[in-house]
């Protein structure tokens, strides 16, 4: 478990020949009621949260839970202000002011998860500060046999049936529920009403935002012995309330080099997200990789472990490790044998 000592301001002997090379993320954690404990369990996370860890925010410069750098020249500093100091890291695609247009979390959804939806850039921007609005990708990492989503409704529905479901607890019975399994991947835009379900383990790519507006909760009740708050009016007002198809998995074609295969997983205005399976064990050469001047990367390792190499540096790194690659890095070579989701934009 790599370990920082948390510094909140960049220190002025951070060498400038330091600041094109990669670097390792250590998240934020989040208790939220229906979490469990495969984060600390299955990826070594270390997170001192009781009694449960439901996501951990792997790369996020969002002030609700921002990540820490914990290797190279600004180990100690929040992504944050890394990349205040150094907006160029993050390549000459279109910014946002919020700095880092995206949020990578693992969730674990030992319960099922409210109800929800979120709303669009335009929405958020005019009713919530300025903020952005929230499209996400799910890439599945494990789920039981049993494990569904939810995926808008099954027909068209009014605003008057859905509040009076709402009332009298029978919303349910209009939701699509998607049975679900390891590596699948759902695209959930903005607008569209949706819920991970329980037992499931989940790698979430999404905007850089946190607007959650709920639904329905399963009249459960906070820490404090409160109903969760709800925001129907706000949810309703950017809700598709369209019937949805169930969403099909994507066709998805693997490209094989010495050494790994690659498949894209999605490609939206947003992200772009590609699937990695490394093993060089059998192989006299390791893979290489090296961002443009358009993006930076981030590769985020799901299974096994490996070592990464750059000029006279080696990193090793294990199942749940998130490295931020700069735009315009120093080119990067891999040896293991792992699973790893790579994100740019």
């Amino acid at each position: 478990m790599y370990t920082t000592n948390k510094n909140s301001s960049l220190k002025p002997e951070i060498k400038r020949e330091l600041n094109n090379q990669p670097f390792m993320l250590s998240p934020s954690g989040k208790d939220y009621l229906w979490g469990g404990n495969r984060l600390n369990d299955d990826f070594a996370k270390g997170i001192d949260l009781f009694p449960l860890v439901a996501e951990t925010w792997e790369c996020s410069t969002h002030p609700d839970g921002p990540s820490m750098v914990v290797t190279g020249g600004f180990e100690g500093h929040t992504l944050t202000n890394v990349i205040k100091a150094h907006p160029e890291f993050l390549g000459t695609h279109p910014k946002t002011e919020n700095g880092l247009p995206i949020l990578i979390k693992f969730i674990d959804a030992k319960r099922d998860l409210s109800v929800q939806v979120h709303p669009d850039d335009d929405y958020a921007r005019e009713n919530e500060n300025g903020s952005l609005g929230k499209t996400e990708l799910w890439y599945v990492l494990d789920a039981t046999k049993d494990a569904k989503l939810i995926y808008g409704f099954y027909h068209d529905i009014d605003e008057e049936t859905v509040r009076r479901s709402l009332k009298n607890g029978t919303v349910e019975k209009y939701l699509q529920k998607v049975p679900i399994q390891k590596d699948d991947v759902f695209f959930i835009p903005s607008g569209q009403v949706h819920a991970i379900g329980a037992e499931a383990l989940i790698a979430e790519i999404q905007e850089n935002s946190n607007l959650t507006y709920r639904l329905y909760d399963y009249d459960r009740i906070d820490k404090t012995c409160k109903p969760r708050e709800l925001h129907i009016d706000k949810a309703l007002k950017v809700a598709n309330l369209k019937g949805s198809s169930a969403p099909r998995q994507p066709m998805r074609v693997l490209k094989f080099r010495p050494g790994v295969a690659d498949e894209l997983l999605c490609r939206c205005k947003y992200f772009e997200v590609s699937r990695i399976m490394l093993n060089t064990e059998r192989v006299r050469q390791m893979v290489e990789i090296q961002t443009g001047a358009n993006s930076f990367q981030v590769l985020l390792c799901t299974e096994g472990c490996g070592i990464f190499f750059w000029e006279d540096t080696s990193l090793p790194f294990y199942k749940g490790d998130c490295l931020f690659i700069p735009a315009n890095s120093v080119s990067i070579r891999i040896h293991g044998n792992a699973q790893m989701l790579k994100v740019s934009c």
